[in-house]
């Protein structure tokens, strides 16, 4: 995988006081001197965008609702910590299990699979369709619910919002799909494209009408997500709460 051209200066940007060589960076999470796909050679583009677009939405100190809404912020974390410490540990993981099966749903379905929670919960019970389309869709089911259970075991421990973290999120979820579901498919040109387990992605993508920043933009989106792993103690219960 080539780097970028030389003819292509360098450029420098401070990020939270730290001056940071964009070429390095680029290097250093995009490009892994790993073999390129030869289905995927587009020029990675970057359209420059704002980092301020991934910030949390948090109040102002100086808002006159600061007060309120922690002391609300803080009243719903306690009862909702109260109500996991009330119920048996048995009904604790049946209902860790529901809702990863809910999350499972909506989350596919806002890539476009429908697959019924019937399906899913047959699929939880090594019930698989005879429709391959189906039963891809089911093992997808599977596999989201899988790396689910695997976070909330502990696996991203100390790793939540950090590159390393997200990039083995995606690694696991890719390496449990079937082969027909590791590609990806431009819906304008019909191109497909090989997804790669853990890898950042080389060009725009679109989910429905939504559009999410250019590829070349990552790193420096990804260092602004890590600068969030480490909230400040005011921010923390509104940080549980978003």
């Amino acid at each position: 995988m080539a780097d970028k051209p030389d003819s292509e200066p360098d450029i420098y940007i401070v990020l939270f006081g730290v001056q940071v060589n964009t070429t390095q960076y680029y290097n250093e999470i995009m490009i892994r001197n790993k073999p390129d796909i030869k289905t995927d050679t587009k020029t990675v583009t970057d359209r420059h965008e704002a980092i301020s677009l991934m910030d949390p939405l948090l109040i102002s100190q100086e808002s006159h609702f600061f007060g309120l809404i922690n002391d609300l912020t803080v009243e719903l974390a306690a009862r909702a910590a109260g109500f996991r410490r009330s119920l048996p540990q048995g009904i604790i993981h049946s209902l860790a299990d529901l809702v990863r099966s809910m999350n499972c749903y909506y989350s596919n379905l806002i890539e476009g699979h429908d697959t019924h929670p019937i399906d899913i919960e047959r699929a939880l019970n090594k019930d698989y369709s005879e429709d391959t389309e189906n039963r891809n869709l089911q093992i997808e089911a599977i596999a989201h619910i899988e790396v689910q259970e695997w976070i909330d075991n502990g696996g991203l421990a100390g790793r939540t919002l950090t590159v390393e973290g997200i990039r083995e999120i995606h690694c696991r979820f890719t390496e449990l799909l079937p082969e027909a579901l590791r590609w990806s498919e431009d819906p304008d040109s019909g191109e497909r494209v090989h997804v790669e387990p853990g890898a950042l992605r080389k060009r725009d993508v679109r989910v429905g009408r939504h559009v999410p920043v250019s590829p070349a933009a990552l790193p420096r989106f990804f260092y602004q997500s890590c600068h969030y792993n480490h909230p400040q103690p005011r921010d923390i219960f509104l940080f549980q709460c978003l």
